[in-house]
Protein backbone atom coordinates (compact mmCIF):
# COMPACT_ATOMS: atom_id res chain seq x y z
CA UNK A 1 0.00 0.00 0.00
CA UNK A 2 1.55 3.15 -0.81
CA UNK A 3 0.52 6.63 0.90
CA UNK A 4 -0.06 9.84 -0.17
CA UNK A 5 0.06 12.11 2.63
CA UNK A 6 -0.64 16.29 2.31
CA UNK A 7 0.02 18.75 5.19
CA UNK A 8 3.29 18.42 7.20
CA UNK A 9 2.46 20.99 9.90
CA UNK A 10 2.65 20.59 13.85
CA UNK A 11 0.32 17.70 13.69
CA UNK A 12 0.96 16.24 9.65
CA UNK A 13 5.22 15.70 9.89
CA UNK A 14 4.88 13.80 12.72
CA UNK A 15 2.37 11.86 11.98
CA UNK A 16 3.53 10.85 8.18
CA UNK A 17 7.13 10.28 10.19
CA UNK A 18 5.48 7.29 12.47
CA UNK A 19 4.22 5.86 8.70
CA UNK A 20 7.46 5.90 7.38
CA UNK A 21 8.70 4.25 10.78
CA UNK A 22 5.58 1.60 10.18
CA UNK A 23 6.93 0.86 7.27
CA UNK A 24 4.69 2.28 4.44
CA UNK A 25 6.19 4.40 1.08
CA UNK A 26 5.12 7.81 1.27
CA UNK A 27 4.58 10.21 -0.91
CA UNK A 28 4.20 13.23 0.74
CA UNK A 29 3.36 17.16 -0.37
CA UNK A 30 2.88 20.63 1.65
CA UNK A 31 3.29 24.32 0.63
CA UNK A 32 6.03 24.39 2.47
CA UNK A 33 8.97 22.81 0.67
CA UNK A 34 11.29 22.82 4.09
CA UNK A 35 8.86 20.13 5.64
CA UNK A 36 9.09 18.47 2.37
CA UNK A 37 12.59 18.10 2.39
CA UNK A 38 12.64 16.31 5.57
CA UNK A 39 10.32 13.60 4.99
CA UNK A 40 12.66 13.19 1.91
CA UNK A 41 15.25 12.81 4.25
CA UNK A 42 13.18 10.49 6.67
CA UNK A 43 12.47 8.66 2.97
CA UNK A 44 9.54 9.69 1.53
CA UNK A 45 9.00 10.64 -1.82
CA UNK A 46 7.92 13.80 -2.80
CA UNK A 47 4.80 15.00 -4.99
CA UNK A 48 4.60 17.88 -7.32
CA UNK A 49 0.94 18.46 -6.69
CA UNK A 50 -2.11 17.26 -4.53
CA UNK A 51 -2.93 15.55 -7.77
CA UNK A 52 0.33 14.37 -8.37
CA UNK A 53 0.27 12.66 -4.97
CA UNK A 54 -3.08 11.44 -5.63
CA UNK A 55 -2.29 9.39 -8.65
CA UNK A 56 0.54 7.77 -7.47
CA UNK A 57 -0.78 6.80 -3.96
CA UNK A 58 -3.17 4.02 -3.18
CA UNK A 59 -4.69 6.21 -0.55
CA UNK A 60 -4.38 9.88 -0.01
CA UNK A 61 -4.56 11.46 3.76
CA UNK A 62 -4.80 14.89 4.14
CA UNK A 63 -3.69 17.07 7.42
CA UNK A 64 -4.80 20.77 7.05
CA UNK A 65 -5.76 23.75 8.72
CA UNK A 66 -9.51 24.09 7.80
CA UNK A 67 -12.10 23.37 5.93
CA UNK A 68 -11.70 26.02 2.68
CA UNK A 69 -7.85 24.68 2.65
CA UNK A 70 -9.37 20.77 2.36
CA UNK A 71 -11.50 22.19 -0.43
CA UNK A 72 -8.77 23.51 -2.33
CA UNK A 73 -5.99 20.42 -2.12
CA UNK A 74 -9.34 17.73 -3.08
CA UNK A 75 -11.60 20.00 -5.47
CA UNK A 76 -9.47 22.50 -6.96
CA UNK A 77 -6.77 23.00 -9.72
CA UNK A 78 -4.30 20.31 -9.57
CA UNK A 79 -6.26 18.79 -6.55
CA UNK A 80 -6.71 14.79 -5.27
CA UNK A 81 -9.40 14.68 -7.16
CA UNK A 82 -8.33 15.08 -10.72
CA UNK A 83 -5.10 12.54 -9.80
CA UNK A 84 -7.43 9.82 -7.81
CA UNK A 85 -7.68 6.57 -9.02
CA UNK A 86 -10.99 4.72 -9.20
CA UNK A 87 -10.32 2.15 -5.87
CA UNK A 88 -8.17 4.32 -3.73
CA UNK A 89 -9.49 5.69 -0.24
CA UNK A 90 -9.40 9.26 1.28
CA UNK A 91 -8.94 10.05 4.23
CA UNK A 92 -8.94 13.72 6.04
CA UNK A 93 -7.59 13.81 9.39
CA UNK A 94 -8.32 17.69 9.57
CA UNK A 95 -10.37 19.18 11.73
CA UNK A 96 -13.23 21.03 9.65
CA UNK A 97 -16.72 21.09 9.44
CA UNK A 98 -18.77 18.28 8.98
CA UNK A 99 -20.89 19.70 6.14
CA UNK A 100 -18.16 20.14 4.32
CA UNK A 101 -16.58 16.40 4.89
CA UNK A 102 -20.13 15.69 3.49
CA UNK A 103 -20.06 17.79 0.33
CA UNK A 104 -16.66 16.71 -0.75
CA UNK A 105 -18.00 13.06 0.05
CA UNK A 106 -20.27 13.27 -2.68
CA UNK A 107 -17.73 14.43 -4.85
CA UNK A 108 -15.56 11.61 -4.65
CA UNK A 109 -18.35 9.67 -4.11
CA UNK A 110 -19.61 10.67 -7.88
CA UNK A 111 -15.57 9.29 -9.33
CA UNK A 112 -16.45 5.87 -7.31
CA UNK A 113 -13.96 6.69 -4.66
CA UNK A 114 -14.76 6.17 -1.02
CA UNK A 115 -14.01 8.99 1.77
CA UNK A 116 -13.45 8.48 5.74
CA UNK A 117 -13.36 11.96 7.98
CA UNK A 118 -10.74 10.90 10.89
CA UNK A 119 -10.01 13.71 13.23
CA UNK A 120 -7.43 13.51 15.75
CA UNK A 121 -7.23 14.45 19.46
CA UNK A 122 -3.96 14.61 21.61
CA UNK A 123 -2.11 17.71 20.08
CA UNK A 124 1.65 17.48 18.89
CA UNK A 125 2.99 15.40 21.69
CA UNK A 126 0.76 12.41 21.02
CA UNK A 127 1.34 12.81 17.05
CA UNK A 128 5.26 12.53 17.92
CA UNK A 129 4.90 9.74 19.87
CA UNK A 130 1.87 8.16 18.04
CA UNK A 131 -0.55 8.13 20.48
CA UNK A 132 -3.25 10.14 18.78
CA UNK A 133 -7.42 9.06 19.32
CA UNK A 134 -9.08 9.60 16.20
CA UNK A 135 -12.99 10.20 15.54
CA UNK A 136 -14.14 8.53 12.07
CA UNK A 137 -16.62 9.16 10.25
CA UNK A 138 -17.50 6.67 6.89
CA UNK A 139 -18.26 2.70 5.45
CA UNK A 140 -18.17 0.32 8.19
CA UNK A 141 -16.29 -1.76 5.81
CA UNK A 142 -13.84 0.98 4.44
CA UNK A 143 -13.32 1.85 7.87
CA UNK A 144 -12.11 -1.84 8.84
CA UNK A 145 -9.79 -1.76 6.15
CA UNK A 146 -7.63 0.98 6.82
CA UNK A 147 -7.86 1.28 11.08
CA UNK A 148 -4.55 -0.87 11.22
CA UNK A 149 -3.25 2.15 9.36
CA UNK A 150 -4.79 4.63 11.09
CA UNK A 151 -3.37 2.89 14.33
CA UNK A 152 0.09 3.54 13.01
CA UNK A 153 -0.42 7.02 13.94
CA UNK A 154 -2.35 6.99 17.02
CA UNK A 155 -4.02 3.96 19.53
CA UNK A 156 -7.73 5.06 19.49
CA UNK A 157 -9.78 4.64 16.45
CA UNK A 158 -13.47 4.74 16.76
CA UNK A 159 -16.33 4.66 13.80
CA UNK A 160 -18.76 7.09 15.05
CA UNK A 161 -21.19 7.18 11.97
CA UNK A 162 -21.46 8.05 8.49
CA UNK A 163 -18.60 10.76 6.62
CA UNK A 164 -18.93 13.96 8.94
CA UNK A 165 -19.70 12.28 12.43
CA UNK A 166 -16.26 12.22 12.66
CA UNK A 167 -16.10 15.50 12.76
CA UNK A 168 -18.95 16.16 14.76
CA UNK A 169 -17.33 13.96 17.50
CA UNK A 170 -14.48 16.31 17.31
CA UNK A 171 -16.09 19.38 17.33
CA UNK A 172 -17.90 17.82 21.06
CA UNK A 173 -14.18 17.06 21.81
CA UNK A 174 -12.97 20.09 21.27
CA UNK A 175 -16.33 21.61 23.22
CA UNK A 176 -15.07 19.79 26.46
CA UNK A 177 -11.47 20.63 25.86
CA UNK A 178 -11.74 24.29 26.01
CA UNK A 179 -14.48 24.16 29.09
CA UNK A 180 -12.22 22.37 30.86
CA UNK A 181 -8.97 24.56 30.00
CA UNK A 182 -11.49 27.50 30.67
CA UNK A 183 -12.63 25.85 34.27
CA UNK A 184 -9.01 25.20 35.24
CA UNK A 185 -7.87 28.91 34.68
CA UNK A 186 -10.97 30.09 36.82
CA UNK A 187 -10.30 27.88 39.74
CA UNK A 188 -6.21 28.46 39.69
CA UNK A 189 -6.80 32.05 39.49
CA UNK A 190 -9.24 31.80 42.40
CA UNK A 191 -6.68 29.92 44.46
CA UNK A 192 -3.69 32.55 43.40
CA UNK A 193 -6.54 35.32 44.71
CA UNK A 194 -7.34 33.65 47.83
CA UNK A 195 -3.14 33.10 48.64
CA UNK A 196 -3.44 29.25 48.37
CA UNK A 197 -0.76 27.55 46.24
CA UNK A 198 -2.66 26.54 42.27
CA UNK A 199 0.45 24.05 42.48
CA UNK A 200 -0.89 22.70 45.30
CA UNK A 201 -4.23 22.90 44.63
CA UNK A 202 -3.46 20.92 40.93
CA UNK A 203 -1.91 17.92 43.26
CA UNK A 204 -4.84 17.71 45.55
CA UNK A 205 -7.56 17.00 43.15
CA UNK A 206 -5.86 15.51 40.11
CA UNK A 207 -6.63 11.92 41.86
CA UNK A 208 -10.46 13.33 42.74
CA UNK A 209 -13.65 14.17 40.26
CA UNK A 210 -12.46 17.22 39.00
CA UNK A 211 -9.03 15.31 37.70
CA UNK A 212 -8.89 14.48 33.70
CA UNK A 213 -6.36 14.08 30.78
CA UNK A 214 -6.74 18.04 29.97
CA UNK A 215 -5.64 19.11 33.57
CA UNK A 216 -2.87 16.68 34.02
CA UNK A 217 -1.72 17.86 30.48
CA UNK A 218 -2.26 21.69 30.51
CA UNK A 219 -1.88 22.08 34.00
CA UNK A 220 2.01 21.61 34.33
CA UNK A 221 1.92 23.61 31.13
CA UNK A 222 0.54 26.88 33.11
CA UNK A 223 2.32 26.40 36.20
CA UNK A 224 5.72 26.38 34.26
CA UNK A 225 4.55 29.23 32.04
CA UNK A 226 5.57 27.07 28.95
CA UNK A 227 2.71 28.26 26.56
CA UNK A 228 4.81 26.48 23.61
CA UNK A 229 1.65 25.23 21.12
CA UNK A 230 1.07 21.69 20.94
CA UNK A 231 -2.50 22.77 20.11
CA UNK A 232 -2.58 26.73 19.33
CA UNK A 233 -5.24 28.96 20.34
CA UNK A 234 -5.98 30.28 16.72
CA UNK A 235 -6.68 26.48 15.98
CA UNK A 236 -9.03 26.47 18.98
CA UNK A 237 -10.84 29.41 17.75
CA UNK A 238 -11.02 27.67 14.35
CA UNK A 239 -12.64 24.35 15.84
CA UNK A 240 -15.24 26.24 18.23
CA UNK A 241 -16.38 28.21 15.63
CA UNK A 242 -16.90 25.13 13.32
CA UNK A 243 -19.12 24.30 16.79
CA UNK A 244 -21.04 27.08 16.78
CA UNK A 245 -22.05 27.25 12.62
CA UNK A 246 -22.76 23.49 13.25
CA UNK A 247 -25.04 24.06 16.48
CA UNK A 248 -26.55 26.64 14.58
CA UNK A 249 -27.67 24.47 11.82
CA UNK A 250 -29.04 21.94 13.81
CA UNK A 251 -30.53 24.00 16.86
CA UNK A 252 -28.32 22.52 19.54
CA UNK A 253 -27.80 25.29 22.34
CA UNK A 254 -23.67 26.40 23.08
CA UNK A 255 -23.86 28.89 25.65
CA UNK A 256 -20.54 28.14 27.68
CA UNK A 257 -18.08 27.27 24.14
CA UNK A 258 -19.76 30.88 23.00
CA UNK A 259 -18.24 32.45 25.86
CA UNK A 260 -14.96 30.45 25.73
CA UNK A 261 -14.78 31.75 22.25
CA UNK A 262 -14.76 35.13 22.92
CA UNK A 263 -11.81 34.61 25.60
CA UNK A 264 -10.21 33.04 23.01
CA UNK A 265 -11.18 35.49 20.24
CA UNK A 266 -10.16 38.12 22.65
CA UNK A 267 -6.35 36.39 23.51
CA UNK A 268 -5.87 36.43 19.68
CA UNK A 269 -6.07 40.14 20.05
CA UNK A 270 -3.62 40.42 22.53
CA UNK A 271 -1.51 38.55 20.78
CA UNK A 272 -1.58 35.20 21.53
CA UNK A 273 -3.28 32.99 18.63
CA UNK A 274 -0.02 31.74 17.99
CA UNK A 275 0.34 30.11 22.11
CA UNK A 276 -0.89 27.01 23.32
CA UNK A 277 -4.64 27.15 24.18
CA UNK A 278 -3.60 26.82 28.36
CA UNK A 279 -2.50 30.35 27.80
CA UNK A 280 -6.45 30.93 28.50
CA UNK A 281 -5.45 31.24 32.23
CA UNK A 282 -4.13 35.14 30.73
CA UNK A 283 -7.75 35.85 29.88
CA UNK A 284 -7.93 35.50 33.74
CA UNK A 285 -5.48 36.38 35.29
CA UNK A 286 -5.57 40.20 33.15
CA UNK A 287 -8.83 40.65 34.57
CA UNK A 288 -7.43 39.05 38.47
CA UNK A 289 -4.59 40.83 37.78
CA UNK A 290 -2.18 37.80 39.26
CA UNK A 291 -0.31 35.19 37.74
CA UNK A 292 -0.74 31.66 37.96
CA UNK A 293 2.79 29.90 38.86
CA UNK A 294 4.43 27.70 41.23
Amino acid sequence: MKVGFIGLGIMGKPMSKNLIKAGYDLVVYNRSKASEEELEKAGAERGASPKDVAAKSDVIITMLPNSPQVKEVVLGENGVIEGIKKGSVFIDMSSIAPLVSREIAKKLEEKGIDMLDAPVSGGEPKAIDGSLSMMVGGKKEVFEKYKDLLLKMGTSAVLCGDVGAGNVTKLANQVIVALNIAAMSEAFVLGTKAGVSPELIYNAIRGGLAGSTVLDAKAPMVLDRNFKPGFKIDLHIKDLKNAVETAAGVGAPLFLTNQVLEMLRNLHLDGEGQSDHSALVKFYEKLGKVKVTK
